[in-house]
């Protein structure tokens, strides 16, 4: 993965996300309360020099960057893999118990992309983003971010919060991922 400062926005809430469960490949949209956090992280973002939003082409995430790009006003690209994990047999369960193993490759859903898969693809997908000139903003989702983290050597743990933006940045060999807001 490039080593080049961009930020990063999970979408905001889903009835999905509301009620714990995963959805994966679902193309479940924003309810109200994800467009209220989208308008809610759009001043966050304004006056960071972002120069562009790279979204993922789900409608959960779509418009989130469109709520945002309200207040910022830059060029949008729509990139295929930034989309979420496919989830397969999963998809609308809950996330719990089987997402741990999944992250740690003990386990994938049938049907499903491996942890392992998600990487290689959101590597590829973020060496094609962040060759634009930036920075750039990253609207995607929640397993995605997962890969992300492990690509800059982070913690998995933890889940990455709606709509609440992320500042990654590389510092010497290491990257820093510092939440803001």
């Amino acid at each position: 993965m490039p080593r080049v400062k961009f930020w990063f926005l999970r979408h905001g809430q889903t009835d999905y996300n509301a009620r714990g469960l995963s959805q994966g490949a679902a193309d479940i949209p924003l309810n109200d309360t994800g467009r209220a956090q989208a308008r809610d992280a759009a001043p966050l973002l304004a006056g960071r020099g972002i120069a562009g939003i790279a979204t993922s082409p789900m409608q959960r995430a779509r418009e989130t960057a469109d709520i945002v790009n309200e207040t910022i006003g830059v060029p949008i690209l729509v990139e295929p893999d930034l989309r979420e994990v496919v989830f397969g047999g999963m998809e609308g369960q809950p996330l719990h118990p089987w997402f741990g193993e999944w992250l740690d490759g003990r386990f994938t859903p049938d049907g499903a992309e491996s942890f392992a898969d998600i990487t290689r693809r959101a590597a590829e997908a973020m060496g094609r983003v962040l060759a634009h000139p930036g920075p750039l903003l990253v609207v995607s989702h929640g397993a995605f971010f997962r890969a992300l983290r492990g690509l800059m050597r982070l913690d998995l743990d933890g889940r990455t919060e709606n709509a609440r933006p992320i500042l990654c940045e590389p510092i010497g060999q290491d990257w820093r991922a510092t939440p803001v807001g």
